[in-house]
């Protein structure tokens, strides 16, 4: 009888050893928090290059975050965004469902009239460093759902007026969502440690030290 209650005690102990050694789960990064103002001078300043870019360069959509619920990102963006859940039938389809695009303000009941944004077009990523980035990362930075603010579902109209500009040339149209859009924008190019151009960058100074001063920036260093 005894014999047997230390074996079971020995048998316990050799159980709980890889618990007790196993290093704990890494914590997820916390974000870095600052100012508008403050986070502009983070950005580095560099002349733009767009040679040799296609939007081909950047494979989306992909698979998604979640590669098992058979949707891609852009629906599972649709999903993640919407204020009133979509129905989500057979092959990721969306019926129902209600967004509120923050660019124009306006609301959609159609999935199908809004675009998914890439807050810092393909184009400008390209030309503010990304050019020299491998395919994977391109990838990942045209999929990126790890930031809550890197994609946004927005009507078709205000995503093809912007279309490739950066904040010098092109603002949402809805004056409330401009603090929010150039937080944002100043937010993704840290993330992905994204450049800017002097007009860039002047345009974002005018909103950072005027209208937006209160505007808080937070952001995650892409892996």
């Amino acid at each position: 009888m005894i014999k047997n209650i230390v074996r079971g005690l020995s048998a316990l102990s050799l159980a709980l050893i890889p618990l007790l050694s196993a290093p704990a789960a890494q914590a997820a990064p916390a974000p870095e928090v600052t100012t508008l103002a403050d986070a502009v001078g983070l950005v580095k300043v560099t002349e733009e290059d767009r040679t040799g870019y296609t939007r081909t360069k950047f494979k989306h959509w992909n698979a998604g975050e979640d590669t098992s619920d058979g949707c891609h990102t852009r629906n599972e963006v649709l999903i993640a965004e919407a204020v009133v859940a979509p129905t989500v039938e057979s092959g990721c389809k969306l019926t129902g469902g209600t967004w509120r695009s923050y660019y124009d303000g306006q609301e959609v009941t159609n999935a199908g009239a809004l675009d998914i944004d890439h807050m810092v077009p393909l184009a400008e990523a390209w030309d503010s460093g990304a050019s020299a980035w491998t395919a994977t990362r391109r990838e990942a930075y045209a999929n990126d759902q790890g930031s809550e603010v890197s994609l946004v579902a927005v009507t078709a109209r205000t995503n093809r007026q912007k279309s490739d500009q950066d904040p010098a040339d092109w603002m949402p149209p809805s004056p409330e969502a401009q603090c929010r859009y150039v937080g944002e924008w100043v937010s993704t190019k840290l993330r992905w440690q994204l450049t800017a151009d002097d007009r860039e960058l002047e345009a974002v100074k005018v909103f950072a030290e005027g209208p937006c001063e209160d505007t808080i920036v937070r952001y995650t260093p892409a892996a």
